[in-house]
């Protein structure tokens, strides 16, 4: 929980201070990836905003940030650094969700289970989210929401080769929404995450990536060579068995 609220206030910190006046080129940019839906009925309001961090977008986002801040090479990468281990996107489709209510209270719990990225034909689940959204909403609140980027079984990078994905929220978290599902919509066929990881900061995030891998098959190694130590053992017992038996 601890990450996610961390998550939640440094992606916060770039998207409430990203939009400087008349920088024309970054909102055109913030609109094709940040989604707006808003509802009515009887005097109540909801609006629903999905932003999807695209390379483009994270990439204007940054350096939005870098010119109204006057930040130095090395501060940039910093900051840069510290978003993308944010997003967790070596293994995760990230998305952050503001809600803004006015009137009814909104009811969301299980969270989890109100929405789904529909990728081509099939549909995912998603992996983490804020836990503050299984809570009564009665005036705003926003936070991350992760998907999975890679497929279970086979490894496959989930958006290679596709053209657009659709995130689907069920309309039962409120009686302002008619329909039986709000859909935000986008289009990643050109999106490719991959030229963000450049720079110091992409070498950080390589770094801590192989450092986490090699925890990994360090643990696996040791379950692998006490696994082996207990075979060893069992065939040492069994040929012993085997020359008493010999013997009689």
């Amino acid at each position: 929980m601890r990450r996610i609220l961390f998550s939640i206030v440094v992606v916060a910190v770039f998207l409430s201070l990203a939009v400087p006046v008349g920088a024309a080129p970054y909102d055109e940019v913030l609109h094709r990836w940040q989604k707006t839906q808003k509802f009515t009925d009887r005097g109540d309001a909801l609006s629903i905003t999905v932003t999807y961090f695209s390379s483009e977008y994270i990439e204007a986002l940054i350096q939005s940030e870098a010119d109204k801040n006057l930040w130095t090479a090395d501060e940039m990468d910093l900051h840069k650094y510290q978003l993308l281990k944010t997003l967790r996107l070596d293994d995760t489709i990230p998305v952050r969700f503001h809600f803004e209510v006015m009137g009814s209270a909104v009811h969301m719990a299980p969270f989890g289970e109100q929405l789904k990225l529909r990728i081509g034909s099939k549909t995912y689940n998603p992996v983490d989210y804020d836990p503050i959204f299984n809570f009564r909403v009665t005036e705003s609140v926003e936070g991350m929401v992760y998907f999975p980027r890679f497929d279970e079984k086979t490894g496959k990078d989930l958006l290679a080769g596709v053209g657009t994905i659709k995130l689907e929220l069920s309309g039962s978290i409120s009686l302002t929404i008619k329909p039986t599902k709000v859909d935000f919509i986008w289009d990643v066929a050109n999106d490719d995450p991959s030229r963000i990881y450049t720079g110091q900061a992409g070498g950080r995030l390589e770094m801590d990536r192989l450092i986490k891998r090699l925890a990994n098959l360090n643990k696996e190694k040791q379950e692998c060579e006490k696994r082996l130590g207990e075979l060893d053992s069992e065939i040492a017992a069994i040929e012993i068995r085997m020359k008493e038996l010999q013997q009689q």
